[in-house]
Protein backbone atom coordinates (compact mmCIF):
# COMPACT_ATOMS: atom_id res chain seq x y z
CA UNK A 1 0.00 0.00 0.00
CA UNK A 2 2.93 2.15 0.66
CA UNK A 3 3.79 1.66 -3.62
CA UNK A 4 6.99 -0.10 -2.80
CA UNK A 5 7.70 -3.62 -4.61
CA UNK A 6 7.17 -6.56 -2.45
CA UNK A 7 10.42 -8.31 -1.75
CA UNK A 8 9.94 -11.39 -0.46
CA UNK A 9 13.57 -11.61 1.41
CA UNK A 10 12.80 -8.41 3.58
CA UNK A 11 9.30 -9.15 4.45
CA UNK A 12 11.11 -12.49 5.84
CA UNK A 13 13.34 -10.57 7.63
CA UNK A 14 10.40 -8.38 8.98
CA UNK A 15 8.63 -11.47 10.36
CA UNK A 16 11.79 -12.91 11.87
CA UNK A 17 11.45 -15.72 9.94
CA UNK A 18 13.66 -17.82 6.85
CA UNK A 19 12.86 -17.57 3.28
CA UNK A 20 11.91 -21.23 3.01
CA UNK A 21 9.02 -20.75 5.92
CA UNK A 22 7.49 -17.71 4.07
CA UNK A 23 7.25 -19.61 0.85
CA UNK A 24 5.62 -22.16 2.39
CA UNK A 25 3.37 -20.08 4.44
CA UNK A 26 2.02 -17.81 1.29
CA UNK A 27 3.79 -19.53 -1.72
CA UNK A 28 5.72 -17.57 -4.24
CA UNK A 29 6.23 -13.71 -4.92
CA UNK A 30 2.71 -13.89 -7.79
CA UNK A 31 0.64 -15.91 -5.06
CA UNK A 32 1.41 -13.26 -2.70
CA UNK A 33 0.99 -10.76 -4.53
CA UNK A 34 -2.56 -11.98 -6.64
CA UNK A 35 -3.89 -12.59 -2.66
CA UNK A 36 -2.88 -9.18 -1.69
CA UNK A 37 -4.59 -7.84 -5.34
CA UNK A 38 -7.60 -10.14 -4.72
CA UNK A 39 -8.16 -8.98 -0.70
CA UNK A 40 -8.06 -5.13 -2.32
CA UNK A 41 -10.48 -5.93 -5.09
CA UNK A 42 -13.06 -7.45 -2.36
CA UNK A 43 -12.71 -5.05 -0.89
CA UNK A 44 -13.49 -2.55 -3.48
CA UNK A 45 -16.15 -4.63 -4.27
CA UNK A 46 -17.62 -4.86 -1.02
CA UNK A 47 -17.54 -0.91 -0.89
CA UNK A 48 -19.34 -0.58 -4.14
CA UNK A 49 -22.51 0.84 -3.42
CA UNK A 50 -25.22 -1.20 -5.79
CA UNK A 51 -28.17 1.24 -5.31
CA UNK A 52 -29.59 0.84 -8.35
CA UNK A 53 -31.54 -2.01 -9.38
CA UNK A 54 -31.25 -4.38 -12.71
CA UNK A 55 -28.88 -3.24 -15.65
CA UNK A 56 -28.80 0.05 -14.65
CA UNK A 57 -27.51 -0.62 -11.11
CA UNK A 58 -24.99 -3.21 -12.76
CA UNK A 59 -23.60 -0.61 -14.82
CA UNK A 60 -23.34 1.79 -11.84
CA UNK A 61 -21.63 -0.83 -9.83
CA UNK A 62 -18.99 -1.66 -12.26
CA UNK A 63 -18.74 2.19 -12.99
CA UNK A 64 -17.89 3.02 -8.77
CA UNK A 65 -15.74 -0.33 -9.09
CA UNK A 66 -13.53 1.20 -12.08
CA UNK A 67 -13.02 4.68 -10.79
CA UNK A 68 -12.08 3.02 -7.05
CA UNK A 69 -9.06 0.95 -8.93
CA UNK A 70 -8.05 3.87 -10.95
CA UNK A 71 -8.25 6.21 -7.92
CA UNK A 72 -5.83 3.82 -5.77
CA UNK A 73 -2.28 4.99 -5.76
CA UNK A 74 -1.09 2.01 -4.69
CA UNK A 75 -3.12 0.11 -7.61
CA UNK A 76 -1.33 2.84 -10.09
CA UNK A 77 1.90 2.64 -8.73
CA UNK A 78 2.22 -1.55 -8.63
CA UNK A 79 1.00 -1.03 -12.48
CA UNK A 80 3.28 1.26 -13.47
CA UNK A 81 6.26 -0.55 -11.82
CA UNK A 82 5.70 -3.93 -12.74
CA UNK A 83 3.00 -3.70 -15.97
CA UNK A 84 3.42 -7.14 -17.44
CA UNK A 85 3.28 -8.95 -13.61
CA UNK A 86 0.38 -6.94 -13.45
CA UNK A 87 -1.59 -7.83 -16.07
CA UNK A 88 -0.74 -11.45 -15.75
CA UNK A 89 -2.00 -11.57 -12.27
CA UNK A 90 -5.12 -9.66 -12.08
CA UNK A 91 -6.40 -10.62 -16.36
CA UNK A 92 -5.27 -14.33 -16.96
CA UNK A 93 -5.89 -17.57 -14.94
CA UNK A 94 -2.41 -17.72 -14.04
CA UNK A 95 -3.92 -15.96 -11.07
CA UNK A 96 -7.17 -16.05 -8.41
CA UNK A 97 -8.16 -12.31 -8.92
CA UNK A 98 -10.00 -12.53 -12.26
CA UNK A 99 -12.13 -16.09 -11.10
CA UNK A 100 -12.97 -14.77 -8.35
CA UNK A 101 -14.40 -11.44 -9.51
CA UNK A 102 -16.01 -12.98 -11.89
CA UNK A 103 -17.69 -15.10 -9.82
CA UNK A 104 -18.67 -12.34 -7.32
CA UNK A 105 -19.99 -10.51 -10.26
CA UNK A 106 -21.61 -13.98 -11.42
CA UNK A 107 -23.77 -13.63 -8.09
CA UNK A 108 -25.15 -10.29 -8.14
CA UNK A 109 -26.04 -11.17 -11.88
CA UNK A 110 -28.02 -14.27 -10.64
CA UNK A 111 -29.64 -12.24 -8.19
CA UNK A 112 -30.86 -9.71 -10.38
CA UNK A 113 -32.02 -11.77 -12.65
CA UNK A 114 -33.87 -14.31 -10.28
CA UNK A 115 -35.41 -11.30 -8.96
CA UNK A 116 -36.92 -9.97 -12.58
CA UNK A 117 -34.96 -7.27 -12.53
CA UNK A 118 -31.84 -8.28 -15.35
CA UNK A 119 -32.89 -9.64 -18.45
CA UNK A 120 -29.41 -11.27 -19.38
CA UNK A 121 -28.25 -11.21 -23.31
CA UNK A 122 -26.15 -13.98 -22.80
CA UNK A 123 -25.86 -16.87 -19.43
CA UNK A 124 -24.90 -15.45 -16.78
CA UNK A 125 -20.94 -16.81 -16.27
CA UNK A 126 -20.42 -15.43 -19.92
CA UNK A 127 -22.19 -12.34 -19.03
CA UNK A 128 -19.85 -11.88 -15.37
CA UNK A 129 -16.38 -13.05 -17.60
CA UNK A 130 -17.49 -10.18 -20.28
CA UNK A 131 -18.25 -7.32 -17.85
CA UNK A 132 -15.23 -8.19 -15.88
CA UNK A 133 -13.17 -7.91 -19.10
CA UNK A 134 -14.98 -4.54 -19.66
CA UNK A 135 -13.77 -3.17 -16.25
CA UNK A 136 -10.44 -4.75 -17.01
CA UNK A 137 -10.32 -2.62 -20.33
CA UNK A 138 -10.77 0.75 -19.26
CA UNK A 139 -8.59 0.11 -15.76
CA UNK A 140 -5.77 -1.34 -17.62
CA UNK A 141 -6.16 1.06 -21.22
CA UNK A 142 -2.94 3.30 -19.65
CA UNK A 143 -1.10 0.15 -19.99
CA UNK A 144 -2.65 -1.08 -23.01
CA UNK A 145 -3.31 1.38 -24.90
CA UNK A 146 -1.18 4.64 -23.69
CA UNK A 147 -4.90 6.44 -23.10
CA UNK A 148 -5.87 7.71 -19.68
CA UNK A 149 -8.05 4.97 -18.07
CA UNK A 150 -11.60 6.32 -18.02
CA UNK A 151 -14.76 4.64 -15.54
CA UNK A 152 -17.32 6.79 -17.69
CA UNK A 153 -16.51 4.72 -20.55
CA UNK A 154 -16.71 0.96 -18.60
CA UNK A 155 -20.26 2.50 -17.14
CA UNK A 156 -21.12 3.07 -20.96
CA UNK A 157 -20.08 0.00 -22.05
CA UNK A 158 -21.96 -1.74 -19.61
CA UNK A 159 -24.94 0.37 -20.06
CA UNK A 160 -25.08 -0.40 -23.58
CA UNK A 161 -24.68 -4.17 -23.24
CA UNK A 162 -26.99 -4.66 -20.72
CA UNK A 163 -30.00 -2.14 -22.19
Amino acid sequence: MAGRRVDMRELAASLGVSRATLHRWVGGRDQLLAEILWAETASALDNVSFTGRGAAGIADAIGAFVRTVNASDAFRSFLRREPERALRLLTTKASVVQSRTIGKLADLLSTEASAGRLATPLPVADLAYLLVRIGESFIYTDVITGEEPDASKAHAAVTALLS
